[in-house]
């Protein structure tokens, strides 16, 4: 098999990153698992979001620069994603990038970290109208497979978010860190009792991606399959109060999250991924002590 969207997606972490962000970015991955089982790896330079428990006072003397510790898990971790699906996600984001790609390659990039990590990576999505779960593996051909499969049924059945939430914790039975990828219309029928019971034994995180505006030129109703109206798109002050509906509706949901200790991010374009994937951690780990 060949690794076309693996190999992408490894592009496109070295193309949007220097040497020291994939550093980062890799290293912030490897937090998600404080205060579990660690063993010490090695040592790398700080950054400012690194505790400062894990400064190693001694080397940093020694060589005149801050170094932290840096762990590795004693045990492998499953790491879950939900994908959400749809007509919708043949639509484009606000920065007229298409929404299954975005999402394919969220998935994609912290499935290739994890992969790295020595993780099992496992899928859920709709497929046939049905949840379809695509089992815990540990190599980047599995991982592969799994970014094709979602590709080639993205857009073909329509989903329940919550539903799908449900049938992950009432039917996987194992600890996992959860990344439930989906857009506006998906968080906010995530039900906060679903997310509470699929919190309990596993981390869950949030990637929210981002829906073009009613604005502009030419804008296309995937779900309808028409062009939306001239004087609609055209109208700016509708243009005003959709951003303001939509930014309330996001601000709402991401309170009701956070105050269950899911951290959430929005994400625009594939060129945001690597830094949302260290700012989505980054709060985790802030939730995980708080």
């Amino acid at each position: 098999m060949k690794l076309n969207y693996i190999n992408k997606i490894k592009s496109n972490i070295s193309i949007s990153s220097t040497k020291k962000s994939t550093n980062i970015l890799d290293g912030t991955y490897k937090s998600i698992y404080r205060g579990k089982s660690m063993n010490f790896d090695n040592l790398r330079a700080y950054v400012i979001s690194d505790d400062v428990k894990d400064i190693d006072w001694k080397s940093s003397t020694r060589t005149g620069t801050l170094l932290v510790k840096q762990f590795v898990a004693l045990k492998k971790h499953n790491i879950l994603f939900v994908m959400d699906t749809g007509k919708k996600m043949n639509a484009d984001t606000d920065f007229h990038e298409s929404k299954e790609n975005l999402a394919l390659f969220m998935a994609g990039t912290i499935g290739y970290i994890a992969v790295k990590n020595n993780d099992y990576v496992g899928m859920m999505f709709t497929k046939d109208n049905k949840p379809f779960f695509k089992p815990f593996k540990y190599n980047m051909y599995n991982l592969e497979e799994y970014l094709c499969e979602y590709d080639k049924y993205s857009s073909m059945s329509e989903c329940d978010i919550n539903e799908l939430l449900e049938f992950t914790y009432k039917n996987i039975h194992k600890r996992m860190i959860v990344f439930i990828i989906t857009d506006l219309d998906g968080i906010s029928k995530i039900k906060t009792n679903t997310l509470k019971k699929l919190n309990q034994n596993n981390d869950v995180l949030v990637v929210n991606v981002n829906d073009n505006y009613m604005f502009g030129e030419n804008i296309y109703d995937v779900s309808s399959d028409t062009y939306l109206p001239e004087f609609l798109i055209k109208d700016s002050k509708l243009n005003i109060i959709e951003q303001n509906i939509r930014k309330n509706i996001l601000n709402n949901n991401i309170r009701r999250f956070k105050k269950n200790n899911v951290p959430i991010v929005s994400i625009s374009s594939i060129k945001q991924i690597n830094y949302k994937i260290i700012e989505l951690l980054k709060e985790h780990n802030y939730a995980s002590r708080n």
